[in-house]
């Protein structure tokens, strides 16, 4: 079912999603300062692609001051855009009874899409995952 769901959820919006996030990505590289959230932007990416069976959850030991401090600053300039862009397609996706699964997805992404600094993304057993660790 998970592979199924990835697939429309491939064709109907998870492709553009990740091409923004891999956009963001190689801009954040090649200025030199903003590597980590350039390395951020391609995990949100490949979990963009294929989101259902995997989960975000803190790195071990990923908690410092300087992901706390990333991350406001990643809030403050790109975090809250994103964010509003991932409620906006959740909602035109939930439209359909199709497009509630995909909805979900769209929203499970949004924690990460704000705090992307100290955490990552780890495979798991069942589809829908609605607890965010």
């Amino acid at each position: 079912m998970k592979t199924l769901l990835n697939i429309i959820w491939l064709v109907f919006g998870g492709f553009w999603l990740a091409l923004g996030y891999f956009a963001a990505g190689v801009i954040c590289c090649l200025l030199i300062v903003t590597i980590p959230w350039g390395i951020a932007s391609f995990r949100i990416a490949s979990y963009t692609l294929w989101p259902f069976g995997r989960m975000v959850v803190d790195k071990p030991g990923g908690n410092g001051v300087f992901s706390l401090l990333g991350n406001v600053i990643w809030l403050l300039v790109a975090g809250i855009w994103i964010a509003v862009g991932h409620v906006v397609t959740a909602f035109a996706m939930a439209i359909t009874i199709i497009g509630i699964p995909l909805a979900i997805a769209n929203l499970k992404l949004i924690p990460v899409s704000l705090m992307p600094l100290g955490k990552q993304i780890v495979p798991t057993s069942t589809p829908f995952v609605s607890t965010y660790r």
